[in-house]
């Protein structure tokens, strides 16, 4: 179908902000400019896209602050060149001295409150949890990249020390946190320069987080785990009342997980399993959706957006039943993602009227993350999504080493007893969706994007977007998104007013907003093998990709047979 038939259809029409690259040779596409020059900079010296990627995370560290940091976390969904797919797990864990009841929840009756008391799970030393971001990236590199950890890190290094021009989204995520970082010595000192926030267009320099991260470079992930740079972490937050021990630091391993498959429209879904939400519910979507002409249907139309609500609703009625780490709960994943699980619950959607949905089974997160896609011209593709959970994480900076910690404890349930509640070493339970699409084996497409609870429904979308709307990639992953997790449904503005009161009339509860979601970023791959790289308006995302190459063998500057003696003119 091509984007002229999906538009004559449409209820809602736009038109994409941004240009899309296209190449040969590679692509890589992040959340800002810098970190896909440092990707683009390893495939051009001969590295592979596992260079590509590390290096572009790194250099997100740096000058993407607010939403990504090695002491975080994150999932890599890897496509080697000769075809296997793996899951790198580098996801957070919960500290050894936590417990189910850490935390006093706040929430009274609400629905799916994970506010506590003082909002410890939030902001401060207790809302830490064991970082795995630094050790599943220096793994991953020294797996399956062909470059040394220090080069992977020097653009990164390099932009800490040198400086580099604050955008004016780092500048408005300052303001939108300006009141927690005030009240942290470090964060205030950094970015809230004269108590205002960092200005666009300003350089920073994090002079601190240079030396951190040349000391990485030089030990490896040891100097956080077990060392120095770790001992550091751990003396400050021991004042601070943290849950943080050097023995959870040492104690730390990623894991390698095999990921889940789907089809949807003769094509295959592939994408992380548990404790990532995503895989698994995206592909339980699309197999509800399966059974709907989405494509006669139409885009942003009434009729196709209350059947996305209403499979998002279905789906997070069994995200929060029996979504979790598998290490700790039995989570049910051939029966989620089951055709007959998915009949059996389209049958039960009106098609006409909202509904409250529960889970059909038996039981035994944050919008400030970042995401990377790359791809080479041997067969490697990495999607992978990283994050310190919230914006700037847990809100404080360590002294002397510079690095702003996440706040997953936040992501556990509050309360004893659940799927998702706290206990030692448990994993957090994310919704990441760092998926990618084959055709008869054949990669079509890789994305992810970043936006905590709302990911994997803006994953799913995607799909829909592109195996039923037939829009070009530019399109897909700038298009109108809605979410909702059973209660209001967010919808974004340039969904028209008639369309929104449409849907409120079938009793959806409609919440505009102005976008749903991170900036996603995406790549689409040709038979001939070009590789098309795109990003959407809602972060600094850029696709870089590297074309060209060396020259035809045997070209020389000056042929022998035009040799002169006379002078260059």
């Amino acid at each position: 179908m091509t984007a002229m038939a999906w538009r004559q259809r449409a209820a809602t029409t736009f038109t994409p902000e941004k240009q899309p690259a296209v190449a040969g040779s590679g692509m890589i596409v992040t959340n800002h400019p810098l970190a896909s020059a440092a990707g683009a900079e390893m495939l051009a010296s001969g590295g592979n896209a596992i260079d590509a990627a590390i290096a572009a995370l790194f250099t997100l560290s740096v000058v993407e602050p607010m939403m990504v940091g090695i002491l975080g976390g994150g999932m890599a969904h890897i496509r080697l060149s000769d075809g296997r797919h793996l899951v790198i797990d580098g996801l957070s864990t919960a500290p050894g001295a936590a417990r189910p009841d850490t935390y006093t929840p706040a929430g009274g009756n609400v629905p799916n409150s994970l506010e506590v008391v003082g909002r410890e799970n939030a902001v401060g030393a207790k809302a830490i949890a064991v970082p795995g971001t630094l050790r599943a990236w220096c793994e991953t590199l020294q797996r399956f990249g062909t470059v040394s950890l220090a080069d992977a890190m020097e653009p990164a290094i390099r932009h800490a020390q040198r400086g580099f021009t604050v955008t004016a989204y780092l500048s408005e995520c300052t303001a939108e946190a300006g009141a927690d970082l005030l009240a942290d010595d470090g964060m205030r000192r950094r970015f809230m320069p004269d108590d205002k926030p960092i200005s666009a267009g300003s350089r920073l320099t994090q002079p601190d987080t240079a030396e951190t991260l040349h000391a990485i470079a030089k030990e490896g992930p040891g100097a956080l785990y077990g060392g120095a740079v770790g001992q550091q972490i751990i003396t400050h937050l021991a004042g601070q009342g943290g849950l943080l021990s050097m023995a959870d630091l040492e104690n730390y391993a990623t894991i390698e997980r095999a990921p889940v498959r789907g089809t949807y429209r003769g094509h295959e879904i592939v994408g992380p399993p548990p404790p990532s939400s995503g895989g698994v519910h995206v592909i339980q979507m699309l197999n509800m959706l399966a059974h709907a002409n989405m494509a006669a249907l139409g885009f942003g139309t009434v009729d196709s957006m209350h059947l996305l609500t209403e499979v998002l609703k279905i789906a997070f009625a069994d995200r929060a039943a029996a979504t979790a780490d598998p290490a700790f709960v039995r989570v049910p994943v051939a029966r989620l993602i089951s055709p007959e699980y998915a009949r059996e619950r389209f049958s039960q959607i009106d098609p006409q009227h909202a509904q409250t949905w529960r889970s059909e089974l038996t039981a035994p997160q944050s919008p400030h993350t970042t995401h990377v896609t790359a791809a080479d011209r041997s067969g490697n593709i990495v999607t992978t999504t990283q994050t310190i959970n919230s914006l700037f994480g847990a809100r404080i900076l360590i002294p002397g080493v510079g690095l702003i910690p996440n706040n997953y404890m936040y992501l556990f349930e509050p309360r004893p007893g659940r799927a998702l509640s706290v206990a030692p070493g448990k994993r957090i339970t994310t919704s990441m969706s760092p998926l990618m699409i084959l055709r008869d084996g054949v990669p079509r497409f890789a994305l992810g994007l970043p936006g905590g609870l709302r990911i994997f429904g803006s994953a799913m979308q995607t799909v829909v977007n592109l195996l039923d709307h037939g829009m070009t990639l530019q399109e897909a992953v700038e298009a109108p998104r809605l979410w909702t997790q059973g209660d209001a449904l967010e919808v974004e503005d340039a969904f028209p007013a008639g369309v929104q009161a449409a849907l409120a009339a079938r009793g959806h509860p409609v919440q505009p907003v102005a976008h749903v979601g991170g900036g996603m970023n995406a790549i689409a791959f040709a038979a001939d093998g070009a590789m098309t790289g795109a990003a959407c308006w809602r972060a600094d995302g850029t696709p870089i990709g590297v074309g060209g190459g060396h020259a035809r063998q045997g070209v020389r500057f000056w042929p022998e047979a035009t040799q002169t003696t006379g002078p260059i003119r």
